[in-house]
């Protein structure tokens, strides 16, 4: 068995639903001899009849069977279908505004709808839309300069209305759409739990887990630090990182490509290009990346840097070990960065990977 958070961590997921959770672990009931997704609509079961595995196989291997009602092994999104449809909606018009009634018409429940996606999105669906209405605004203000353009591709009846509602989530009047900086925001299903990106134009700035503690002070760093608005949204290098994402956990890639955007110290970004520099299946050791940097009496130092590190998985922090080859601490806790290593050492995955610098352009202040 994969290694795994601790038990009472894991049922604390089971009784919350935790949607950072899905896809991490099943849980099986010894007295229904049935396993469950985390998120499952049935009754949460007693502590002491649950058992976790890291996968369903492993779960069938126990003499488990598969609950009917949210069918574990199927191999379709976690997301809600009525949550998926709603993203549709948005994603094909994001300009047009999708009132209750419509949604009836769609024969979709707002109610039951809007409890969902607030679930699984932490915002609203009115509020979601709101976002992606404005940030259309946005980028059709600075190509364009025209503020009615912009105003009727984000679905607004009047300039009031428009004004008050640009203002409100960037800050300035649309008059000032030049000056404001935005960033797209997205949440990438993984299966070691969801993902949250951020990118900009030039590339990407914050890839973390979303149950990380440090994830809400990173949203906040990267408003401070490009003066930008962060919302909901889509790019492509949100595109492109989230197929390198599902490439990377299906074995079939061992480097990324997508733009980032290394903001830091000159002494964090060398540390950072050293942690690309260790190929898949491999660790080092804090005191070996001081040492290649020329720096060896700079250990404590090196850890700081690779605590500091926003865009897990692409920059390898989990990859770090202690020099006597034990696992320490991971932002996104041990136990992801031991089911990391344990994925990138499987044999016959990332058979190309090499040991050079990834590809992906990089930038930095």
């Amino acid at each position: 068995m994969l290694s795994l958070p601790s038990a009472d961590d894991l049922y604390r997921a089971v009784t919350e639903r935790d949607r950072a959770m899905h896809g991490v672990f099943v849980v099986a009931v010894k007295t229904t001899g049935v396993f469950c997704r985390v998120g499952c609509p049935a009754r949460a079961p007693k502590r002491e009849n649950c058992e976790f595995f890291s996968t369903p196989r492993e779960a069938l291997h126990a003499g488990y069977r598969a609950c009917l009602r949210c069918k574990p092994l199927d191999k379709a999104p976690e997301r809600p279908e009525q949550v998926t449809l709603l993203l549709r909606l948005v994603e094909s018009s994001p300009g047009r505004r999708f009132t209750d009634e419509r949604l009836r018409e769609l024969g979709v429940d707002p109610s039951t709808a809007r409890r969902q996606f607030l679930r699984h999105c932490g915002m609203t669906f009115h509020a979601y839309q709101r976002a992606r209405r404005m940030g259309l605004a946005l980028g059709d203000l600075r190509r364009h300069g025209k503020v009615a353009r912009a105003m009727a591709a984000s679905g607004f009846g009047s300039t009031s209305g428009f004004g008050a509602a640009f203002k409100g989530i960037f800050g300035a009047p649309p008059s000032a759409a030049g000056r404001v900086e935005a960033m797209s925001m997205k949440v990438i299903d993984t299966p070691l739990g969801r993902m949250v990106a951020i990118a900009g134009d030039e590339g990407l700035v914050v890839l973390e887990f979303e149950d990380r503690r440090a994830l809400e002070r990173e949203v906040e760093w990267a408003r401070r630090r490009f003066g930008a608005v962060v919302a909901p949204g889509d790019n492509p290098h949100l595109r492109s990182i989230e197929r390198e994402l599902e490439e990377y956990f299906a074995g079939a890639r061992a480097r990324f490509e997508t733009p980032l955007m290394m903001e830091g110290s000159a002494f964090q970004r060398s540390v950072w290009a050293e942690l690309q520099r260790i190929p898949p299946g491999r660790t080092r050791s804090y005191q070996s990346i001081a040492e290649a940097l020329g720096k060896p009496g700079a250990v404590r130092a090196v850890g700081r840097a690779n605590g500091d590190n926003r865009l897990a998985i692409v920059i390898p922090c989990h990859r770090v070990i202690r020099a006597d080859g034990s696992l320490c601490g991971y932002g996104g806790g041990i136990w992801r960065k031991h089911r990391l290593l344990e994925l990138e050492a499987s044999p016959g995955l990332f058979a190309a990977a090499g040991s050079g610098t990834p590809r992906g352009a990089v930038t930095g202040r």
